[in-house]
């Protein structure tokens, strides 16, 4: 293959195989804020690569050929949601970009749309309740679940609107979830125990991706037909494309929640030393 014919090929991935200005709006408003927000604010280089691959990582599985393959091939759409559930928002929210972005944000914009949005009862008392981290963990574990469903799956692969939403509910679930993990903004030994409550739910959402990804790798039958119906793109048996997508949800899946657990811990050790005051030696007691 020659050199020509190999970027030919490589631009041809770039291009969206179904365009949505959403998509790319959000992007390039979320990539521009960002980087006015790092100019004026200020933050580490390690910080702002992690923001950007991860933000750079859902426009790849959204607006390249990835979603084509996503489409009709259940392991490629098993990485799509890898991706956008678990390793993009991840790397987002452990880059803590709520400051920078909040300095990228034109004044007016701050003032008229965001500040009254914060002071909404209505919607501070929702996002409390859905970040509410056992409540966070249940809708992690019971998106993945849901469109799981043979029979739910099915639908969405062919309705538009329907697939648009899934994976739109996969990424917003998977930032919100991820920030919840991330956000401990109060300072202070008080504070100590919500490591533990947030690092007691990265261990329960292992098990039922465990469950989950074991169940559909291991199956001796055929559960997602709508690949075979939509034509499936990949040289692969329908089981081995099965089990494949299975272990994308059994094995890495899960291993986030390590990853993500061993970045509370280092942080919970950080903090417990920051907190920590020395004692003075005690010499007597004079009488």
């Amino acid at each position: 293959m020659t050199l020509p014919t190999i970027l030919e090929q490589s631009v041809a991935f770039l291009l969206p195989y179904d365009f949505s200005p959403t998509v790319l709006l959000v992007c390039i408003t979320a990539g521009l804020l960002y980087q006015r927000g790092w100019r004026k604010a200020g933050g580490g280089l390690g910080q702002a690569l992690m923001f950007w691959i991860g933000l750079v990582a859902m426009y790849v599985v959204l607006q390249t050929q990835f979603d084509y393959y996503g489409q009709h091939s259940f392991f490629m759409h098993r990485l799509q949601h890898l991706v956008l559930h678990h390793v993009a928002p991840f790397l987002i929210a452990v880059s803590a970009p709520a400051a920078i972005l909040a300095a990228g944000l034109p004044e007016p914009i701050h003032r008229y749309v965001v500040t009254p949005l914060r002071r909404n009862w209505l919607l501070r008392h929702v996002y409390a309740a859905i970040q509410e981290p056992l409540v966070a963990g249940a809708i992690f574990v019971g998106l993945i679940y849901f469109w799981l469903i043979p029979s739910v799956h099915f639908y969405a692969m062919l309705n538009v609107p329907l697939y648009n939403t899934m994976n739109w509910g996969m990424a917003i679930d998977g930032l919100l979830f991820w920030w919840m993990i991330f956000n401990l903004r109060a300072p202070g030994a008080s504070d100590m125990r919500h490591y533990g409550y947030r690092l007691l739910v990265l261990f329960l959402v292992m098990f039922p991706q465990i469950a989950l990804g074991a169940y559909i790798a291991l199956s001796d039958h055929d559960l997602f037909g709508i690949y075979a119906a939509c034509g499936r793109i990949l040289p692969i048996t329908p089981l081995t494309d099965q089990a494949i997508g299975g272990l994308l949800t059994w094995v890495p899946a899960a291993m986030m929640s390590v990853v993500g657990g061993l970045v509370l811990v280092h942080r919970w050790n950080r903090r417990s030393r920051h907190v920590e005051k020395p004692v003075s030696p005690t010499l007597g007691c004079a009488r």
